[in-house]
């Protein structure tokens, strides 16, 4: 990796962390830019840069740094909400595979590739939560309420997520490129 390139990946990596912090409460799951900076650092890296970047995000909080949104630590594999991290490192990787096919992405796949990873991000987030919610805490969910929880109330906050990750990865996907 060239240097640039790591100087990036940490720096989404912060970025991550920061978004864990800027969060709007709702119920079950909490609203926060991490998917923002996840999707981000997907389109402007790379898929492989983007989910290293994740990663590292992901190893910091496993490895007792608090940077998840409700603290951190091996312990956080027990969260309900885990699922959703687990899903922002794979939709990392297939949003900027997608996105960085073509050497400058219109808005049409940036919109694309965003709303895939969205749904990459709840689908961990959503199966996670009922295998956890079913075998662990032995409280099993219904489907209802699982979608209604884990995807109504968030899904209207990161569509407009969508919308901003790709107004904001056109503007500086060529700035990016040309710095790398």
């Amino acid at each position: 990796m060239k240097t640039k390139k790591l100087i990036l990946c940490a720096f989404f990596s912060s970025l991550i962390v920061v978004g864990a912090f800027i969060r709007i409460p709702v119920p079950v799951v909490p609203f926060t830019l991490q998917f923002l900076f996840t999707m981000l650092a997907g389109l402007l890296l790379g898929g492989n840069t983007g989910f290293i970047a994740v990663l590292i995000y992901i190893l910091m909080g496993l490895l007792g740094l608090p940077v998840f949104a409700e603290g951190g630590g091996l312990a956080y594999l027990l969260k309900p909400s885990f699922g959703y991290i687990i899903g922002f490192a794979v939709a990392a990787y297939v949003t900027g595979t997608i996105a960085n096919k073509v050497s400058s992405p219109n808005y049409k796949r940036l919109f694309t590739a965003n709303f895939i990873g969205l749904g990459i991000v709840y689908l961990f987030g959503m199966v996670y939560y009922y295998l956890l919610s079913y075998f662990y805490l032995g409280n099993p969910i219904g489907l209802y309420p699982l979608f209604l929880y884990c995807f109504v109330l968030a899904v209207p906050g990161d569509t407009v997520l969508c919308i901003l990750g790709a107004v904001i990865a056109k503007r500086l996907i060529p700035i990016i490129r040309k710095e790398l």
